[in-house]
C-alpha cells in the first residue's frame, strides 16, 4: 500500500477554468470579479449576511479583533486546547489571553469553564470549533450576553458544521474561517471574515486594505494592514464552494467508516454530540491510554500513514506560558490522534488504516 498522507486538497469541478481565466484576463493580484462572487458565495453558503476575504486564517481573526476594538486592557477568554493562531492573534491586539478548559465529549471549550473566567475586564470570548465539531453556542452565547461581552468564533476548521442546523460563524459578533491547503475547502492560503454589524464588517474592508479612504484616491488616514486575498485563489474558492456537498459529504463517509472500522478497540471516535452536523475536518479518534499515542503513530508510520497529534495546550508555549492545569484539555491533548481524513481517501484505503490500527493491539 502507498503512503497515505492526513491531508490532501480536493480540486475538482471548475477549479483549472477559473484560474486560467484570471490568466487569461490578467486579473491575478487582488481585484477581479472572483474575489466579490466568492465572497457572494461564502455568504450565501454559511447564511451570513457578508463576508470579506482575506490572505488567510489568522490575519481573519487579528482583522476581525482589531475591527471590533479589542486591545490592550482587554481580557479575551479563549480554549487551551487549540491551535496556536487563536492565542497569538490576541497578543498581537496587545490583549490578555485568558485560557480555560474543554468538554471531554466534544473536545469542545466548557462554557461552565468561561462563566468561571469572566472579569471586569473581559472584553471577548473566542470559541473555537475544534476539528470540525460545533461548540455549545446556546450556552456562550447566552453568557456573552448576559455579560455583554463579544463573541468572536474561530471557524478555522468547521466549514460545513452546523448547529440546530445554523452555520457554525453566525452566531456571534464575528467570525473567521481559513482555507490553507489541509481545510475542508482551500484556496491553497486565504481566509474569510464574517462581521454582524454592517459598519464593523466596511471597518474589516477598510483595515484590510491599507486603510484606503473611500473618498480619496490614495489616501490613507488609518494604520492598517494588507491582508488581501487574490483573484487567483478566489477563483479557486468559488469552484470548492460549488463542489463543497460534494467535499463534505466524502468526508463523512470517510468518518462513517473509521466509526465502524474501529470500534471494539480502546479508542474513540470524535463523533456528533447533539443536535449538530460535524464536518469532520479532521477525523479524530481519542485512545483510553496516553502512552498508547506515540507508539500508535510510529506503528502506523511503519505502514505508510500519516497522522497528527491533537495540538498542544497553547497555555504551555513559551511565550504565553500560564501555570494552570486544564485537566481535561491535557488529557485529550496527550490522547489524540488525527487520521487521514481527506474526501479522496478510498474505502480500501479506510480499510486498510483500521486494520492497521487494530494490528498495534495484537
Amino acid at each position: 500500500m502507498e503512503r497515505i498522507p492526513v491531508y490532501e486538497p480536493y480540486l475538482a469541478g471548475n477549479v483549472s477554468a477559473y484560474v486560467n481565466e484570471c490568466l487569461k484576463t490578467g486579473w491575478i493580484s487582488s481585484r477581479g470579479e472572483f474575489i466579490a462572487k466568492f465572497e457572494a458565495a461564502f455568504a450565501a453558503f454559511t447564511g451570513a449576511e457578508g463576508a470579506t476575504s482575506v490572505a488567510n486564517g489568522t490575519v481573519a481573526i487579528h482583522l476581525a479583533l482589531e475591527a471590533l476594538g479589542i486591545g490592550p486592557g482587554d481580557e479575551v477568554i479563549v480554549p487551551s486546547l487549540t491551535y496556536v493562531a487563536s492565542v497569538n492573534t490576541i497578543l498581537q491586539t496587545g490583549a490578555k489571553p485568558v485560557f480555560v478548559d474543554s468538554i471531554e465529549a466534544t473536545l469542545q471549550v466548557d462554557p461552565a469553564a468561561i462563566r468561571k473566567a469572566i472579569t471586569p475586564r473581559t472584553k471577548a470570548v473566542m470559541v473555537v470549533h475544534l476539528y470540525g465539531h460545533p461548540c455549545d453556542m446556546d450556552s456562550i452565547v447566552g453568557l456573552c450576553r448576559e455579560h455583554d461581552l463579544l463573541l468572536v468564533e474561530d471557524c478555522a476548521e468547521a466549514f460545513g458544521s452546523l448547529l440546530k442546523g445554523q452555520h457554525v460563524g453566525t452566531f456571534g459578533d464575528a467570525a473567521t474561517f481559513s482555507f490553507f491547503g489541509n481545510k475542508t475547502i482551500t484556496t491553497g492560503e486565504g481566509g474569510m471574515v464574517l462581521i454582524r454589524d454592517p459598519e464593523i464588517m466596511a471597518q474589516c474592508r477598510r483595515l484590510k486594505s491599507q486603510g484606503v479612504s473611500p473618498e480619496r484616491e490614495y489616501w490613507h488616514d488609518m494604520l492598517a494592514y494588507n491582508y488581501r486575498m487574490t483573484n487567483i485563489e478566489a477563483a479557486i474558492g468559488l469552484a470548492q464552494i460549488e463542489i463543497a456537498a460534494e467535499i463534505i459529504a466524502a468526508k463523512r463517509k470517510v468518518a462513517d467508516a473509521y466509526r465502524a472500522g474501529l470500534s471494539g478497540l480502546p479508542l474513540r471516535t470524535h463523533d456528533a454530540v447533539g443536535d449538530v452536523t460535524h464536518s469532520y475536518w479532521m477525523c479524530s479518534v481519542i485512545l483510553d491510554h496516553p502512552e498508547d499515542r506515540d507508539r500508535l503513530r510510529t506503528h502506523l508510520g511503519e505502514r505508510g500513514i500519516e497522522t497528527r497529534p491533537f495540538f498542544p495546550q497553547v497555555h504551555l508555549m513559551p511565550h504565553c506560558r500560564t501555570d494552570e492545569i486544564f485537566p481535561v484539555g491535557a488529557g485529550l491533548s496527550a490522547r489524540g490522534i488525527n487520521l487521514p481524513s481527506y474526501p479522496g481517501l478510498t474505502p480500501a484505503q479506510v480499510e486498510w488504516i483500521c486494520a492497521a490500527v487494530s494490528s498495534f493491539w495484537r
